[in-house]
């Protein structure tokens, strides 16, 4: 028997001070491409760039029992008010590093050492997964199509992270 397409439940979470939902490409490219993907948008809200607001945003997410994964974008470049990924792992009970080396690697391809710039990063916290992208329009797309839309679907083999969903909260 073939596995079979599970539909995901994701939030999505703008970083930035400026943005606001008629001017956020990059949110509308993570929405559009994951509900064409097959997945459910259950929610989308964009945060200022403010560690306090954003773990506030994730926890709120994290004990929402209807999420199963988070995938924000902005706020993880250098510059002094990009906290994302503090934010972030704040509130991990585990890290995935191979998700920023891998958004990193493939990026290279593209934009060259331009990538080091990159701190994207995930997580798992209470059995829901937690992307932080960058915030251009072309990261977005890249993370979606090399990396998400493939480990967010049951098919993909020899493993993905839906698979693993049901054992996150193991002790």
């Amino acid at each position: 028997m073939k596995d079979k397409f599970i539909p995901l439940h994701i939030a999505l979470m703008t970083v930035s001070d400026t943005r606001d939902i008629s001017t956020d490409r990059s949110g509308d490219i993570l929405q559009s491409s994951a509900e064409k993907d097959g997945h459910i948008i259950k929610d989308r809200n964009i945060v200022s760039d403010d560690h306090a607001k954003i773990t506030d945003q994730l926890r709120k997410w994290i004990n929402d029992d209807n999420i199963d994964v988070v995938i924000s974008t902005g706020g993880t470049g250098l510059t002094g008010r990009d906290v994302t990924p503090e934010a972030f792992q704040s509130v991990y009970e585990k890290e995935i590093p191979g998700f920023g080396e891998l958004f990193r690697m493939l990026s290279y391809e593209k934009i060259g050492a331009s990538t080091i710039q990159s701190r994207a990063t995930a997580g798992v916290a209470k059995g829901t997964y937690l992307f932080a992208l960058p915030g251009s329009t072309s990261a977005c797309k890249d993370g979606w199509e090399w990396i998400l839309s493939r480990q967010l679907d049951a098919r993909t083999k020899p493993c993905n992270f839906v698979s693993l969903i049901p054992r996150l909260n193991e002790k």
